[in-house]
């Protein structure tokens, strides 16, 4: 008799340790399961770091914990990017990202264009293009995507002309005319702010002039034209480009409160590059 009564107080035992594993695995299962995938981008300044801050309490709800990294100089980003430090970033233009990856062997690709920011040319000194005296300096972007691009737009103003067909690969040693001896100055994409005190014309995207106070319609001297080819695009590697946190970064910062953002605070300046 207490033999048969010691087994069934085992097998009770037995059963109810049983029942509470069950439940451990319950909760540890449920706590899985609200965990949060880690995604971290690197960016640079507005109006970068705004749409991503708004991006961020979206992602929470599907699932995704995103993590801005904000790095002080315009090759920082990519090279977080190409050695894995960072799974995206935020801050350039196609062109930008082909050179990186040209120059450094690395596999960056596009994965959302977001918005195209009217690029212009801005002086302190003149109020317009036909004042800019013989010898003036005009002042760049020392990138080469950035070289082309300002050079196209001056070639566009009359200010120079370049060899038929360099396109954004323009350099210097394009240029064929140069009627007003018009000095050329590249500099760090960082430093062209600055610049405007020291150079007769600057070429920069509103996101370096906005912080001036300027905007492209209303104070540029020139400004480049629509057929532009350098949206600022979302970009990640060939190996996790079709990941789900990074499809569901692209969905979230080509959605509609992004696009109301820009229109609302950035019209002048910067516009959807999605529907």
């Amino acid at each position: 008799m207490k033999k048969s009564m010691i087994v069934v107080l085992m097998i009770m035992v037995l059963v109810v340790a049983g029942c509470g594993s069950n439940k451990a695995a319950e909760n540890n299962s449920a706590k899985g399961s609200d965990e949060l995938t880690k995604l971290k981008i690197a960016t640079l300044i507005p109006p970068m770091t705004e749409i991503l801050d708004i991006v961020k309490p979206l992602l929470k709800e599907d699932g995704i914990d995103l993590e801005i990294v904000v790095l002080s100089d315009n090759v920082q980003p990519n090279e977080a990017l190409a050695n894995k430090e960072v799974d995206a970033n935020f801050f350039q233009h196609i062109p930008y990202m082909k050179q990186f990856n040209e120059s450094k062997g690395s596999n960056l690709v596009e994965v959302q264009p977001v918005y195209d920011a009217i690029y212009g040319g801005y002086s302190k000194r003149y109020k317009n293009i036909a004042d800019l005296p013989e010898g003036a300096t005009l002042v760049m972007a020392n990138d080469p995507s950035n070289i082309g691009r300002s050079l196209q737009m001056f070639a566009a103003a009359d200010l120079i002309k370049l060899k038929d067909g360099v396109g954004i690969q323009a350099t210097q040693a394009d240029i064929t005319e140069n009627p007003k001896k018009f000095k050329f100055e590249e500099v760090d994409l960082l430093m062209l702010a600055r610049m405007l005190d020291d150079g007769d014309l600057v070429a920069m995207t509103p996101a370096y002039a906005s912080p001036l106070g300027l905007t492209p319609k209303k104070d540029a001297l020139i400004t480049e034209g629509e057929d532009s080819e350098f949206t600022i695009t979302l970009v990640a590697r060939e190996d996790n480009k079709d990941s789900d946190a990074i499809q569901k970064l692209a969905k979230r910062i080509s959605g509609p409160e992004v696009k109301k953002f820009l229109e609302d605070n950035y019209a002048d300046i910067a516009l959807p590059a999605f529907k």
